[in-house]
């Protein structure tokens, strides 16, 4: 049996910490022991029936188990991710029962997929990528390291996301072609609902229908 942490004590990481007990219950030997929170006031107290501990108490209490990061934020998984080789912790992925894929989906470590997606052929997810619930991934989409999808958000064919992009609840990325995918820029933001027809600049934040960056 591998016993799990949860770096996070939110809604995500409470989300988490029940897609490791479905993935436990379709027969993977997992449990989820503990939370991990920074925050000194949640340290001691629990949720949802598991102890909320330091990240030096939960390395300290549990030094084989794995970590999976409940965090929405690509930046702070990033940071996180960090600071947990550093305490000799490794993290894995976890794909729900209920995600449906083909065997060409290359699924990058700590990545977690949520419950209702799909995600069809020759695709590849990067270290720490998030992909929410009910999300549609097309083929030949890459998304690379510590991208986000939110709920609902549907990536068509030949799309690439760069490192730390997210997009937003419900929001839609049509196709690229296989000369020249569509690209969402390293640290850019989709607004939720958004539809994208073009690319995005890095570091840019687009909403709308088609989206269009923001104005500052």
């Amino acid at each position: 049996m591998q016993n799990v942490l949860i770096y996070g004590a939110g809604g995500f990481a409470r989300e988490l910490a029940w897609l490791v007990e479905q993935c436990a219950a379709a027969g993977q030997a997992l449990a989820p022991v503990a939370y991990i929170d920074d925050a000194v006031e949640n340290q001691g107290r629990e949720v949802n029936g598991l102890p909320v501990l330091s990240l030096a108490a939960a390395a300290a209490r549990h030094p084989a188990a794995v970590v999976a990061l409940g965090i929405g934020s690509g930046a702070v998984r990033e940071k996180l991710d960090a600071r947990l080789r550093e305490h000799g912790l490794g993290t894995l992925s976890l794909v729900h029962p209920r995600v449906e894929m083909s065997r060409f989906v290359d699924v990058g470590e700590g990545a977690v997929i949520c419950a209702g997606s799909i995600l069809t052929t020759n695709i590849r997810l990067g270290r720490q990528v998030q992909v929410n619930l009910d999300c549609t991934i097309g083929h030949d989409v890459v998304m690379e390291d510590y991208v986000t999808l939110a709920p609902g958000a549907h990536v068509s064919g030949w799309v690439v996301l760069g490192r730390g992009a997210y997009v937003g609840t419900g929001a839609t990325i049509i196709n690229g072609t296989e000369a020249r995918p569509l690209v969402i820029g390293a640290g850019a933001v989709i607004g939720a609902g958004a539809c994208v027809t073009r690319d995005i600049p890095a570091g840019v934040t687009a909403v709308g229908m088609p989206a269009k960056p923001l104005l500052k």
